[in-house]
């Protein structure tokens, strides 16, 4: 059985990084324009060739989104953007519509195209399509259940990829207008505003004005907030199902979002490989993918259609178990100093998570720090401020700082 990819977001090059020193195999990401993550970061000709040949010289791969719902204009305007990517070595893009597909093979043949979990991915006959015309990989919908995935697999030839972990959309395969009918902003062509996470509440024609919660709840209640997806705990049964790829969501979350997920599930997979007979799902898998910022988790449609146990109606607020307070930029093994950026508050006497690729986890209390001008300071209050310290044991650049809540 072959290893799957493991795929992860890459909403900027500084997140690119991360995700790639942390374990994935590939990332996924947005130029500035044609993709559905507007808000996203998003990158520009300068930082995608710069992440590309970070990625191509550690052996990784680089997906850019093409995947907008597009109008005449679009069309018009995206064959010079597409003959760009290819000129860039990008391993592939990943569509939507068929006559960007259509475009891409008559004019810019060579060009590897995957088909985006946009297209409504949801049997084997509309996959076994994609594969006829040419497609090198369909993204499959959040909607099926594993023993569809299976059906799939067995009926097919071409690459499959998979949800495994991230947000979810209430509407079908992230196809939405309320964006467009609350604030004019076109989710379908890259500008969402999530107006599914708002609270709402009820009224009554006859008595405008007036507000009625549909629960009980003092905070309202959320008609559309979907829990999100985790997939971990049922890794053997995903590796089972024959798919190709793993893929995180996540492009506009944080730097510690991404080291983090993609950690949990790169030491997963390659634990399940190494003996898959005695495969075991380990807790702290779990404990780390609960430190980053997340709603409630779900398995999703993976073994039953979704019901209310899979919505959060009482609050749109995220949790966590850790706050990201710092980044290392460098260490010098000699005097044992690293340079941080901080990155949330920090003080003196304050007991410190080192999360490393690569490397054990650790922890640390800050005895002393210093200024960017070598001044010892007891907190470094300040955005992005640079402190040093001496460690306790080695670290390396992009070694994330984290503190229990």
């Amino acid at each position: 059985m072959r290893k799957p990819e493991l795929l992860a977001p890459a909403g900027n090059l500084e997140k690119l990084k991360m995700a790639i020193l942390y374990g994935a195999d590939a990332v996924y990401l947005g130029g500035k324009k044609f993709g559905l993550r507007a808000y996203g970061g998003n990158f520009t000709q300068e930082e995608m060739l710069e992440g590309i040949k970070f990625a191509h010289e550690r052996g990784k791969k680089v997906y850019v989104t093409v995947n907008i719902f597009p109008h005449n204009s679009d069309i018009n305007s995206a064959l010079p953007y597409l003959k760009e990517l290819k000129e860039m070595n990008v391993d592939a893009v990943l569509v939507s519509d068929i006559g960007l597909f259509t475009l891409i093979k008559n004019e810019v043949p060579g060009l590897e195209v995957h088909i985006s979990t946009q297209a409504n991915n949801t049997n084997w006959m509309a996959v076994k399509a994609w594969q006829d015309l040419g497609a090198q990989r369909v993204v499959l919908a959040r909607e099926l259940s594993f023993a569809e995935i299976r059906e799939i697999r067995e009926k097919t030839n071409v690459e499959l990829e998979m949800f495994v972990h991230g947000a979810m959309c209430i509407s079908y395969s992230g196809r939405c207008l309320i964006s467009n009918y609350l604030t004019g902003r076109d989710s379908n062509r890259g500008a969402c505003t999530q107006p599914c996470r708002w609270k709402y509440n009820l009224t009554e024609e006859k008595r405008p004005g007036q507000y009625f919660p549909v629960t009980e709840d003092e905070n309202g209640t959320y008609f559309f907030n979907s829990k999100d997806l985790c997939l971990l705990p049922y890794l053997k049964d995903i590796i089972e199902c024959g798919v190709d790829s793993l893929k995180i969501e996540g492009r506009m979350k944080s730097i510690h979002y991404v080291a983090s997920v993609v950690s949990a599930y790169r030491h997963a997979i390659d634990s399940y490989f190494e003996k898959p007979e005695a495969f075991t799902i380990k807790d702290e898998w779990i404990e780390e993918l609960n430190k980053v910022s997340h709603r409630e988790y779900t398995s999703g449609f993976s073994y039953h259609k979704t019901s209310s146990d899979d919505q959060i109606y009482n609050t749109t607020s995220y949790e966590h178990t850790s706050d990201f307070v710092g980044l290392v930029l460098s260490y010098d093994e000699k005097t044992q100093i690293a340079t941080i950026q901080q990155r949330n508050h920090l003080t003196v006497g304050q007991e410190i998570e080192f999360f490393q690729p690569n490397a054990p986890l650790f922890k640390q209390t800050i005895t002393e720090m210093f200024n960017d001008e070598g001044i010892s300071i007891e907190v470094a209050p300040h955005p992005q401020q640079i402190i040093t310290m001496k460690m306790d044991k080695p670290v390396v650049p992009y070694t994330i700082l984290r503190r229990d809540c």
